[in-house]
């Protein structure tokens, strides 16, 4: 029986929040089907994640997707609910929050959106990534969402009405006067852990907010754990596809390609033509992608321009192409590409990048769930999704997360778990 609902605004998010239970042994599924018949859960299922890909649609669109969730889940009779936020306060904040808060029927909604571990904090209501304010930060110039506030309190009133509580001493609040959305304040992961006990102890756990921080000490407090999964193993090789511009994720690919990954770029065609990879100049691409694998174990296929000129922008404005639909284009132009390379058997383990980038490989192959089973590093999920009847392993992450040389641990990892 579901115990936990998570809803999240892109699929990456939602991994990296399930993982966080998939690890103490939690049986979890992340699905992106927001109609999911609550009543047909398999019986040993524990916790649902579910991607409402609400993150650039309409915010009152994605407060009445949100809100009509929550309320099938309460009928439904699931206890607890966690609206999973960007680490980054990307997308629907404050629409989102105040649908949970009104549908959950909770007078509190408590949230803590700050992730410790990559040094994502929250001071006195104000957001911080790397020790600079959220709206200064990569986050701020990102180019379909940019985070304009700092003030976790001005991001949640540009879309709410909600009445909004910072709490700096960690204390649970209780007691209010009118529905409201409680922000609390961390800068370790002490903190966190705190503040997730002292929900706990005033019994104030049935409606929550955050990134996978104040997650992560839910399986515990809450019960949700079993056998632990072992050591994922591995294919030899690691082939990388990032639809992320993210700068973050960018110095990471220059970083792969100047320690052993061949890096390919690409074409303008390939990423703004709708069925380019159905066609004979598509298929000649995918031959030479293909014969590069089996040279080389580590390659990165990349939707970025070569150099400084912003050649995808201007194409794309030659073809009548809004710029708001160049994000979705190259999101189903990789998914399609990635789909016809699977059908090649290839063998190198799958890196995507981007939640639209992973959306739009998952609808090319026409799967809506994935399973998330081992957290390789902070925010890096691996998960096995089921094409055809095979298993297969993906790993995911956001475009803000990792270390610059984080390719580089990954291919380690991958091929110190290599199969035999």
């Amino acid at each position: 029986m579901i115990t936990l609902l998570i809803i999240a605004d892109d699929f990456t998010g939602a991994l990296d929040t399930g993982v966080k239970f998939a690890q103490k042994g939690t049986s979890v599924q992340v699905v992106t089907d927001c109609d999911y018949d609550f009543a047909q859960a398999k019986k040993e299922l524990q916790v649902l994640v579910m991607d409402t890909e609400t993150r650039h649609i309409d915010e009152q669109e994605a407060y009445k997707k949100v809100f009509g969730i929550v309320k099938r889940a309460r009928k439904a009779g699931v206890s607890y609910i966690y609206k999973k936020t960007d680490s980054g306060l990307r997308g629907n904040i404050g629409s989102e929050l105040t649908a949970v808060l009104e549908a959950a029927g909770d007078s509190i909604l408590h949230f803590a959106p700050a992730l410790p571990k990559m040094n994502r904090l929250t001071k006195q209501g104000i957001h911080y990534i790397d020790g600079v304010p959220v709206s200064e930060s990569v986050f701020g110039r990102d180019p379909f969402d940019p985070v304009l506030e700092s003030d976790i309190s001005k991001i949640i009133r540009i879309q709410s009405k909600a009445s909004v509580e910072i709490i700096t001493d960690r204390a649970a609040l209780t007691k209010v006067e009118q529905p409201t959305i409680a922000v609390y304040d961390t800068e370790t992961e002490g903190q966190m852990e705190e503040i997730a006990h002292n929900l706990y102890e005033s019994e104030q756990l049935t409606a929550l907010a955050g990134c996978a921080g104040l997650a992560e000490y839910l399986p515990d407090i809450l019960n949700l754990t079993g056998e632990k999964p072992g050591k994922p193993q591995f294919d030899p090789g690691l082939l990388i596809a990032c639809g992320s511009i993210n700068p973050i994720t960018m110095k990471q690919l220059d970083y792969g390609e100047n320690h052993g990954f061949h890096r390919i770029h690409l074409t303008l065609d390939e990423k703004l033509v709708p069925g380019y990879f159905e066609t004979d100049l598509g298929k000649e691409g995918i031959t030479k992608i293909l014969d590069q694998l089996k040279e080389t174990p580590f390659c990165i296929l990349d939707s970025h321009d070569v150099g400084e000129a912003e050649e995808t922008m201007t194409r794309a404005e030659s073809m009548g192409i809004a710029s708001e639909e160049v994000r979705t284009r190259i999101a189903s132009s990789f998914g399609s590409l990635l789909k016809e390379l699977l059908k090649d058997e290839i063998m190198n383990t799958l890196l995507i990048t981007g939640g639209d980038t992973l959306m739009g490989f998952l609808q090319n192959i026409g799967v809506n769930e994935m399973t998330p089973i081992y957290e390789m590093e902070p925010g890096v999920v691996l998960s096995i999704v089921q094409i055809h009847g095979k298993d297969y392993n993906i790993i995911s992450k956001s475009g803000g997360f990792g270390e610059e040389d984080l390719m580089e641990k990954l291919a380690d990892k991958i091929m110190d778990g290599v199969k035999g």
